[in-house]
């Protein structure tokens, strides 16, 4: 059997603040193979972005640690290599989009300067190449007059030109694995479509893996291959998009699905919503994080945490009470 390109196995991160250690991911694992697309989905705070920061070995310092668990990229533990080795993995063999494109990229730095630094860094091409290279990038990204924009600082550019400049950016050096964090927040719808498109036809180009991160499950279902949906730090169900969309198993997956606004029920019912609130991470309940708000919790989801469980090839979930089958019209077209 072919040995996954990442392999993320009982990852804990935890934060020492000023209230106490916080652990913002719990025993996640999650495998994602060459070429594929790994779609995670949750809400706002349950650990999306830690989950990329830590497999990048960006996590803040020095409040920020991996705790537990292993991340194995191409035969390597990236949780236990030194910094320098890390350094010369970031960004020249896992590329990463971040979340907004304003704060990723240096203001007081032109474009060009941005885009041949990994260049310089990852590779052993001259100033001269380097920038051949960028410039081939830009164009290569959708950017019109690409030599010009070189020269340009970020705020002189549209909020679609910039992300298409950190996609271009995470690009750069043919990457093994992509990391794109919510690469189409504050983004109008089209020039949304356009980046979503760009990121897959780059994809198919280069046979590179990618982790989209985002919680648009209408992006998740046109774009991914697998899923795994997280809530509050940990794994609530993984599996294919098919198995997610059309067979969802966790109770929080089907509120997830059900909250999806549908035209042809618009003008009949109100938007279906999770009743209740994410738990604080620094007061989690003993057992299941989702207790509070499920329909279906039993007397031990309040004092036993439920362990995730295979229930065919792929799809995995971690619930004492899984549903047998999806709620009428859960499922959505794929």
């Amino acid at each position: 059997m072919t040995e996954p390109l990442l392999s993320v196995q009982h990852l804990g991160v935890e934060f020492d603040t000023d209230e106490g250690v916080v652990r913002a991911v719990d025993e996640l694992s999650f495998t994602v193979a060459a070429g594929e697309t790994l779609g995670i989905v949750g809400e706002s705070g349950c650990g999306k972005s830690v989950t990329a920061l830590a497999i990048m070995r960006l996590l803040p310092q020095p409040m920020g640690s991996i705790a537990g668990g292993s991340i194995r990229f191409q035969g390597e533990d990236l949780a236990k290599l030194p910094v320098a080795r890390m350094e010369k993995i970031r960004g020249a063999r896992i590329g990463m989009v971040f979340q907004e494109p304003m704060t990723a990229l240096n203001p007081v730095k032109t474009v060009g300067k941005q885009l041949i630094e990994s260049l310089l860094l990852h590779t052993d091409l001259k100033v001269e190449q380097a920038i051949r290279r960028a410039i081939e990038m830009l164009d290569h990204v959708g950017i019109p007059s690409p030599d010009i924009r070189m020269g340009e600082y970020p705020h002189q550019l549209s909020g679609g030109m910039r992300q298409r400049v950190v996609i271009a950016m995470a690009l750069i050096c043919r990457p093994s694995l992509l990391i794109a964090d919510e690469p189409t927040t504050a983004l109008d719808v089209t020039i949304q479509a356009q980046i979503l498109e760009l990121i897959k036809a780059l994809q198919q180009e280069m046979g590179m893996a990618v982790i989209l991160i985002t919680h648009d499950l209408g992006v998740i279902a046109e774009t991914s291959d697998n899923v795994a949906v997280m809530y509050a730090g940990r794994m609530a169900e993984s599996g294919t998009v098919y198995d997610i969309f059309d067979d969802p198993r966790h109770p929080y997956t089907q509120g997830l699905l059900a909250s999806i606004p549908r035209l042809d029920h618009a003008s009949k019912t109100r938007l279906t919503t999770i009743e209740g609130m994410v738990p604080g991470l620094l007061d989690l309940p003993k057992g299941c994080r989702f207790e509070n708000r499920c329909s279906r919790r039993q007397a031990r989801c309040a004092t036993h945490a439920p362990v995730i469980e295979t229930i065919a090839e792929k799809h995995k979930v971690s619930c004492f009470n899984p549903a047998t089958q999806p709620p009428h019209d859960a499922a959505i077209n794929t």
